[in-house]
């Protein structure tokens, strides 16, 4: 099997109470957990939990050696699960996610997680440029509203402006019944 699953981000300061809250971070959780517990099954040994740790505090969440930088506990890796640490949006910079996949013979990757318009982003179009084919759950992935000048953009509007930008020619973007339904 030459698909892995990279769960980016699904940690505490995005939910309830944490530092950075998203839209619905609980519901995009259960979808990241269906598709989860689906390689689990199928494929175990390809399962990558990307980690944001701010190295700057200046972020003001994924601050190191607190709570809200843990990953949800609604994804917890499992010992045999690879936790790949990252300091940017990007999941490839200055990270081993890249040799990592490469040791494995990875050619196909889906994606999970949170942010839509930020990390989710920069990652799948990060692995495109790797040359990785992508599939983006975009049903187990959350955001949050924006703000532009006067402008408050809603957190659906966010979500849906990015998975559509990047449905096509950076991802084939499915819903996880849908992933679940076709493998």
């Amino acid at each position: 099997m030459s698909t892995a699953l990279i769960i980016v981000d699904i940690q505490n300061d995005y939910f309830p109470n944490g530092k950075m809250e998203l839209s619905n971070p609980e519901k995009a959780a259960a979808n990241a957990v269906k598709v989860l517990e689906w390689f689990r099954q199928n494929h175990k040994d390809n399962i990558f939990h990307v980690q944001h740790i701010a190295a700057d505090p200046a972020l003001g969440f994924f601050l190191p050696d607190t709570a809200g930088v843990e990953i949800h506990e609604t994804v917890q890796p499992l010992e045999t699960e690879s936790i790949i640490i990252k300091h940017f949006p990007n999941s490839f910079l200055q990270t081993e996610l890249e040799s990592k996949l490469k040791e494995k013979g990875i050619t196909k990757l889906v994606v999970v997680g949170m942010m839509t318009h930020m990390c989710i982003d920069a990652t799948v179009r990060a692995a495109v440029d790797h040359g990785y084919e992508v599939t983006l759950i975009e049903d187990a992935c959350a955001t949050r509203e924006l703000t532009y000048q006067d402008k408050v953009v809603p957190a659906q509007q966010v979500h849906f402006s990015f998975v559509s930008a990047l449905h096509g020619m950076y991802a084939n973007v499915i819903s996880a019944d849908e992933y679940l339904e076709q493998n």
